[in-house]
């Protein structure tokens, strides 16, 4: 088993995602994973980072499917002993055109970019070596998108007792009302990328609460919004660049070791926004 330092950013093949891949190989010292669910498009994407003179590694990785990430964890375990550096950058949102039902939208959205991230982060957190640093990517959609909640949700949302459960049933509550058609009767937001988001973000607060419960000792977890950048997701009118995006999730994801702050907190631009 190596003493090296290990990094892995889900996602990273392209966009921000290969942006932050770049910054940790230029920043962390240890060895940085490049992942995706092509192993053919990841491996693309290693080639030209090498060609930038960086060297980082490869490993498939698709966060909706669980044999998947086991595979990755007994990767980590049996290379590195756990894992030193956890960002959750992968995610998924559909083309304002698209000419899919809403409740499609909704389903494929949240799965993906809500629970997605939750099976992933439930499989690798609790091989976080000590002061490790997890980073969400959230987005400043979450932010709009929680103030066109209902009161009523704003209030669970922002809940300090709110548990994965209760989260997770809120989630399937929206789903269903969005392919309902009723959603924002119900005090829902006309957006299934902004509630996935918004679950990201609040299940960020629920793992930096257990972390702390446990005692893990120096493990930081925030969410974080890089911007709007541009990739293929957001279109090519962003105003930031993947590299300029990719400053607030490397910030966190490079917080000095020994720093008890941020924890359990959303950061756009390196600073703590209120949620």
């Amino acid at each position: 088993m190596s003493a090296t330092r290990v990094a892995i950013v889900s996602g990273s093949n392209r966009g921000l995602g290969l942006a932050i891949v770049r910054g940790l190989c230029k920043d962390f010292k240890g060895d940085v994973y490049l992942c995706s669910r092509s192993e053919a498009s990841g491996k693309e994407a290693l080639k030209s980072l090498e060609t930038e003179g960086l060297c980082p590694k490869y490993h498939q990785l698709d966060i909706c499917d669980e044999t998947s990430v086991l595979a990755f964890k007994e990767f980590l375990v049996k290379n590195y002993g756990g894992l030193d550096v956890l960002v959750n950058n992968a995610g998924f949102a559909y083309k304002s055109a698209s000419t899919e039902p809403f409740g499609k939208q909704a389903r494929d959205t949240v799965d993906i970019n809500y629970y997605g991230t939750l099976k992933i982060s439930n499989i690798l957190l609790p091989i976080m070596k000590k002061g490790g640093r997890v980073v969400n990517v959230s987005s400043f959609v979450s932010l709009m998108s929680i103030k066109k909640c209902s009161e009523d949700l704003q209030s669970i949302f922002r809940s300090q007792t709110i548990t994965e459960e209760e989260l997770s049933s809120k989630m399937e509550e929206f789903i269903t009302h969005a392919g309902a058609g009723d959603h924002v009767k119900h005090g829902w937001p006309d957006t299934s990328y902004g509630v996935s988001k918004i679950g990201v973000s609040v299940m960020t607060w629920i793992q930096a609460r257990q972390m702390r419960m446990r005692g893990v000792d120096g493990v930081l977890i925030n969410a974080c919004c890089p911007g709007w950048v541009r990739t293929d997701m957001a279109g090519q009118k962003a105003t930031k660049s993947p590299d300029e995006g990719a400053i607030t999730p490397l910030y966190c994801a490079l917080l000095p070791e020994g720093a008890k702050e941020p924890h359990g907190k959303f950061l756009s631009d390196k600073t703590i926004k209120e949620w």
